[in-house]
Order: C-alpha cells, then structure tokens, then sequence
C-alpha cells in the first residue's frame, strides 16, 4: 500500500510520532536511572546473606547492589533498577527479546547472570534516548514499521545498535546476518531490516 492511498486520519506510524512515547518510544520513556530512587540502593545495604556485591554502569550510571549469585542481570534491570524497557521473553536465551549492550556488545540479559556483568558498562534500550529524543534507531523503526506488536522492539533496537557500533555501513546480508539471533513472531523481519539499513543511512548521512 502506498502512502497516498493510507488514510489520511489514523496510521499506526502517526499514531507512535504523535504520542512520542508510543510503542517503541514508551520503552524509553521509564523511569530512567537517574530517577532511581535512593531507597533501592539504601535498602540492599541491609538485605540478607548469601548475597554479593555487584557495581557497574548501567546507561552511563554507577550501581551498585546485593544480589544472589542466581540474579539474571534481566531481574537486575527489571526488578531492582525498573528499567522495563528489556523484555523478559522466552527467559531461555534462545529469541533475542531481552538484548542489552554489554560494553558495546549485544548479550542476552536472561541468559547471562548479573554477577558476569560486574565492572562492565550496560546499556539498555532506555540508555539510547537522549532527554526524550529517540535515537536514530528508534526514529527508522517508526518511520520503516520495523514492528508489528512491539514486544521484541526493544531487544531489536538492541541488536541493531550493536551491529551499527561494530559496522556503521552493513550491506543487507550484514544486517540479516546480525539480526539473525533476534526473533520476531510477527514476522516483521522486512520492515526490521529496513529500518536498520535506513538507520545506518541516516547515522552516517
């Protein structure tokens, strides 16, 4: 369908610009870490034994918690810190929905433990507003429909970003090639590769 025959008064691409904050951009726009609240870090200073200190940089800020040596870094990032823009998916490392940065390189959050992430930078899909402008990579997947039902947007994005940070001009078998560990059940792998390559056109523009 083209553009002149879409109706002028609803679109799901108008509706995300319009609201800013829509189904990419509402992943964003959560509490970020910076409006964590200090009772979170007060509080793990008293929780129980058994547990052990983990300090690193989460979206360019320094934490530092108590956690059992079980603690996933997605329940690190969800339930501690309420960065809930990373999706706990498939919690078995196989779908690529809960993706994050770790110092630059995409990881599965569900499948690696928080205690790995210990003096590494992390970065999640919060991490790449800039106040409440979406990055590039947020701006093609609204403008190209890279999503369908949103839920592994967020991972997605992810993906993409590490592959722009390794390969700013990736040709589309690069980019289906770094994508590829990332699962869409919508199936909206067209738009999604679209709208990296529209990314990298526009980064390096």
């Amino acid at each position: 369908m083209n553009d002149k025959s879409k109706p002028k008064t609803f679109s799901r691409r108008n509706f995300l610009k319009g609201i800013g904050s829509g189904v990419v951009g509402s992943y964003m726009v959560v509490p970020g870490l910076s409006n964590i609240s200090k009772k979170i870090i007060e509080e793990t200073e008293n929780e129980g034994n058994g547990k052990e200190r983990l300090a690193l940089k989460v979206n360019g800020k320094k934490v530092s918690v108590l956690v059992e040596p079980r603690t996933t870094l997605i329940e690190v990032l969800r339930d501690r810190l309420k960065l809930t823009g990373t999706k706990l998916v498939c919690n078995q490392g196989e779908c690529g929905g809960c993706t994050v940065l770790l110092d630059g390189k995409a990881v599965y959050s569900c499948h690696l433990l928080a205690l790995d992430a210990a003096g590494k930078e992390v970065t999640t899909i919060e991490g790449l507003l800039t106040g409440e402008k979406l990055h590039p990579i947020q701006e093609a997947f609204v403008e190209h429909d890279g999503l369908q039902c949103g839920f592994c947007t967020p991972g997605q994005i992810m993906a993409a970003q590490a592959l722009l940070l390794k390969n700013s001009k990736p040709t589309r078998e690069e980019v289906l090639d770094g994508m590829s560990g990332n699962i869409c059940r919508c199936a909206a792998y067209p738009n999604i590769i679209k709208s990296v390559i529209a990314a990298a056109e526009n980064i390096n523009s």
